[in-house]
């Protein structure tokens, strides 16, 4: 059991299996009880553990927005207030810097961007064992909460760009115009496969690098935080609080550069070339 005696194997695979649930060609419709078993389950098994976590975080972060809204004044702003409204115009600032289109719902997407990837990255600064401790408790078996380390959430969120991208593209330059940036440039029209398969590759490859970065962080910082729970009890101290500390900023960059990422493309979709 995850809690009892593991071996260093043990804890750390133990520290990067989700909670799964799916459909076992032997078993049915269940939860998985080990990697392999949810690795059997193949297309069909869901993490219960992140998206159970990305849509309570999400319910966070929409309350305090609310709550910051509500507060709103005429006069100067403190506490709560004060976080949102710099957080709300930073982000404005910076989609007035970098996006050159003429969409209202860019700068909402961008705040909710940044605002959601932070609050699921931040939960990554709690204790290592604290929440997978008490689900165990519970008799839950396997419990990760900090979504972004999850591909398939890093992934969902980067394809879902990825189709404003081309929904933005189509609608400003209209279906001929989309074709036409896919297959007439940089060469013109006698190397058209050649531009296609140029273009094609640059296209998709902004949700896969978007997802990849995002995750590929968060993932090695929370095998980091795992493998310092190993060491001693007075090294762990001396080397987490730094590590975490460190991780304030490394958490806070991610969620900028994905949402300054997708404020870029978006633009370019609303560009004529």
């Amino acid at each position: 059991m995850a809690f009892e005696n593991p071996t260093s194997t043990e804890y750390i695979t133990h520290h990067l299996t989700n909670l799964t649930y799916g459909y076992h060609p032997v078993n049915g419709w269940s939860f998985a009880y080990g990697a392999q078993e949810a690795a059997e389950m193949g297309f069909m098994a869901v993490h219960v553990d992140t998206l159970g976590w990305a849509f309570f975080l999400g319910i966070v972060f929409s309350w305090i927005f609310y709550v910051g809204a509500r507060r709103a004044h005429a006069g100067v702003p403190s506490g709560l207030l004060c976080v949102v409204e710099m957080v709300v115009e930073f982000i404005d600032n910076a989609v007035r810097e970098s996006f050159h289109g003429k969409s209202k719902a860019i700068a909402p997407l961008a705040l909710t961007i940044f605002g959601w990837i932070f609050i699921m990255n931040t939960v990554k600064l709690l204790p290592i064992d604290l929440m997978p401790r008490i689900f165990y408790e519970l008799g839950v078996e396997y419990m990760k909460i900090v979504p972004t380390t999850d591909i398939n959430a890093t992934l969902g969120m980067s394809l879902g760009v990825f189709l404003l991208i081309i929904f933005y593209s189509i609608k400003i330059k209209g279906p001929g115009g989309f074709i036409g940036e896919l297959t007439l440039q940089p060469f013109g029209k006698w190397l058209l496969p050649f531009n296609f398969l140029l273009e094609s590759v640059g296209l998709l490859a902004k949700p896969l690098s978007l997802a990849l970065r995002l995750f590929g962080n968060m993932y090695s910082g929370e095998l980091i935080f795992i493998l310092i729970a190993l060491l001693p009890f007075y090294l762990q101290w001396i080397l987490s609080v730094p590590w975490a500390i460190f991780h304030i900023f490394v958490i806070t960059l991610q969620a900028f550069i994905f949402m300054m990422l997708t404020i870029v493309y978006l633009s370019m979709a609303h560009e004529h070339h």
